[in-house]
């Protein structure tokens, strides 16, 4: 991999590789861009089958937090960060508080939160080191699980894209077909039943189909048939890339919103379901409601006003549909513009300030 030549072609900041002997800690720290603030995303731990395979995925989360976060409306960066190591039996203290010291050397360019492998115990752990870290315990002021947050602001998109499918957000007697019903598409799933949803679920975990029929009187299907339903809204929310050629063709819905992150296969497939008229709610855009409850944990948490920001999803939807309208560009096209065009304006504010402060101290 030519990484510098990768590196220059998004424009990315920087890159840490961090070792530490003792604790077997192996970590890639990227840093996308910072031209909103600080770096935010999470620390991802897997086992990886190349030191190069760890690098790539580094930078390519990172790049997508820079989009998330632009798009979100935060003053935030995109970074991220991979260890190297199978996170059910490497992990160790030792480790953790070397991480946390390499964040801390970086003074503020990159904050981490938890991610795939690891945990708000393991978040603790950094946080003895140093102050840049988020989704630690709500003993230290944190913003606990982030799941019923995360699943509001899914919900709120959710409203958004029914409104542009159908001139109204009301999900009422609307029929939604809900792909994996984990922590967030549970609560998901009870923001819909309390609005008189009709509901569709299907898992690989029983306990977790069997609760939402319980619960919210939810049909169950076979986890291959979830495609097949006669639905109005498909809502993924297990795995990415579920978006592809097989399901575009199946699929019978008007909207797809749902909470799983990389749910186009590839880009064309945004392009075929522009083609077939589905209203796809771009997935950066309406899952972020966990990094905007994670992110007011800077400004001392509350709540209400992390609730606030996240219900703003409702508009950053819509604000897609109308950048894709304006430029006739697809809806995922429209949200990668969206957050572009937020960078970009900063970015020039920023260029204006610094002529202007060289200005006076030439005139001086």
């Amino acid at each position: 991999m030519k990484i510098f030549e990768y590196m220059a072609k998004y424009d990315y900041e920087q890159l840490i590789l961090c070792q530490d002997q003792a604790s077997g800690l192996k970590a890639i720290i990227c840093i996308h861009d910072t031209t909103l603030g600080p770096a935010l995303g999470g620390t991802r731990m897997w086992t990886y089958n190349s030191e190069e395979e760890a690098i790539e995925d580094a930078l390519r989360l990172a790049r997508g937090m820079t989009y998330k976060n632009a798009a979100a409306g935060l003053n935030l960066g995109g970074g991220k960060t991979v260890i190297i190591g199978d996170p059910r039996k490497d992990k160790n203290e030792a480790m953790f508080r070397a991480f946390g010291r390499f964040i801390q050397g970086l003074n503020g360019r990159y904050i981490t939160a938890e991610d795939v492998g690891t945990t708000v115990e393991d978040m603790d752990i950094i946080h003895m080191e140093t102050k840049y870290v988020t989704g630690i315990s709500p003993a230290f002021g944190s913003s606990g699980n982030p799941s019923p947050v995360t699943a509001y602001g899914v919900y709120r998109g959710m409203k958004a894209a029914a409104k542009v499918a159908w001139g109204e957000d009301s999900l009422k007697d609307k029929t939604i077909a809900v792909q994996g019903v984990g922590n967030v598409a549970y609560n998901l799933c009870r923001h819909l039943h309390e609005e008189g949803a009709r509901l569709i679920v299907t898992d690989i975990n029983q306990d977790n189909v069997r609760r939402a029929v319980e619960e919210f009187g939810a049909e169950a299907v076979e986890p291959e048939k979830i495609f097949d339903v006669d639905c109005d809204i498909f809502a993924p929310c297990a795995l990415g890339g579920i978006i592809n050629d097989e399901t575009i063709e199946r699929l019978k819905a008007k909207v797809i919103a749902g909470a799983a992150n990389n749910q186009l296969r590839e880009e064309r497939h945004g392009d075929m379901l522009e083609q077939k008229g589905i209203i796809y709610a771009p997935d950066y855009v309406i899952n972020a409601g966990g990094v905007i409850n994670v992110a007011d944990e800077l400004q001392g948490y509350n709540r209400e006003r992390a609730l606030k920001k996240v219900e703003g999803i409702y508009d950053n939807i819509l604000k897609v549909f109308e950048i894709a309208k304006r430029d006739g560009i697809p809806s995922y096209k429209a949200a990668d513009r969206m957050a572009e065009e937020r960078i970009e304006a900063m970015r020039k504010s920023r260029s204006m300030f610094l002529q202007n402060e060289r200005s006076l101290l030439n005139y001086r």
